[in-house]
């Protein structure tokens, strides 16, 4: 009777193993069946990223203040770091005298130029007034060729008061263009943003000396945020510039971003270790560029954050339909950018 009982026992214990196996299978195969990627639409591995920009000084200076720091979000012209310009400014205050003084030059090389001027409609006066004497016979012909030397002597005394002047106002050039030239120095002494982004170094501080080139910040710029993927030859010569994308991160899942194809590889590549399995690194993969809009950025520019890792979607096929888990969009769907013809 007690191995009746065990055996049904037994019997009992198996089917619960079968069903719960049976059940556990069953929905594995149903997870991935709604997960499975429809022909025509094709993934890769990869994660959130953007192209970085430096604040950098063009010559040897001491920073003077950082008006921002790490994990700031910074906008287009907006003045992150102020370099010292104390030695520029004196060189503006020399290079701005030099300008006074040649324009100094130029107003008594002008004032010179008159004076002859006035000497010269004198001589020529005096030069027909004793020629018409000779005529008359009643002046000497020695009082003529006096006046007549003084006269050409007068000219070119014009010539080179002319010559002078010209060379006065090339100096006031010169001298303007040497302090335009110390004011643009002292321009880009002020480091200002060339993008919308988000500071995301700090690599001097207040007091240090920057080497010519040297970078105060790093910036990462939000409006050029994207993600790599990478993909077997056969679907990355199917995937066309422009053609709809969909990128997701594992900390939001059920949730896409809309993106599209901004870039495809022309040559092979081997995929980077934290994209793919070591198996499938050994294959030859083309990499696929997928950009966000940066009307999208610009929305959830809080939540944007460089590094996170996800998945790439790329539409293949223009008659493919995105998966209902594809479909619930971060935002609308993008419009397919017009190509350059």
């Amino acid at each position: 009777m007690s191995e009746a009982i065990s055996k049904k026992l037994l019997l009992q214990i198996v089917l619960v193993v079968a069903v719960l196996g049976a059940a556990f299978f069953g929905y594995r195969y149903w997870k991935s069946m709604q997960t499975r990627l429809p022909e025509g639409i094709a993934s890769g591995n990869g994660r959130i990223e953007a192209k970085l920009v430096d604040a950098a000084a063009k010559e040897s200076l001491r920073v003077k203040e950082i008006l921002v720091d790490e994990g700031d979000l910074v906008e287009p012209g907006q003045v992150l770091v102020r370099l010292d310009t104390v030695t520029l400014d004196a060189q503006m205050a020399e290079a701005q005298a030099k300008v006074a003084s040649a324009r100094e030059h130029v107003a008594i090389a002008e004032a010179g130029i008159a004076r002859i001027q006035s000497q010269i409609k004198l001589a020529r006066i005096e030069v027909e007034r004793n020629r018409k004497l000779v005529e008359e016979r009643a002046g000497s012909q020695r009082e003529y060729d006096i006046s007549k030397t003084r006269l050409e002597t007068t000219l070119a005394g014009l010539a080179e008061e002319e010559a002078r002047l010209q060379s006065a106002k090339q100096e006031v050039i010169a001298a303007q263009d040497a302090v335009l030239a110390i004011k643009t120095r002292i321009d880009d002494a002020t480091l200002t943003s060339p993008v919308r982004g988000r500071v995301l170094y700090r690599l001097a501080e207040v007091g240090e000396v920057v080497a010519p080139g040297g970078k105060v910040l790093t910036l990462v710029d939000l409006g050029d945020i994207y993600m790599e993927i990478f993909l077997p030859s056969e679907q990355a010569t199917r995937a066309k510039i422009g053609a709809e994308a969909r990128i997701t991160v594992d900390h939001a899942p059920g949730r896409a971003a809309a993106g599209y194809v901004s870039f495809v590889s022309p040559e092979a590549q081997f995929t980077p270790k934290q994209v793919e399995t070591k198996s499938e690194r050994e294959k030859l993969m083309f990499r696929v560029k997928l950009k966000v809009p940066e009307e999208l950025v610009a929305s959830h520019i809080q939540q944007v954050k460089t590094g996170i890792r996800g998945v790439g979607y790329v539409r293949l096929d223009e008659s493919a339909v995105w998966p209902a888990w594809l479909q619930n969009l971060i935002g609308p769907a993008v419009k397919k950018p017009e190509t350059k013809p």
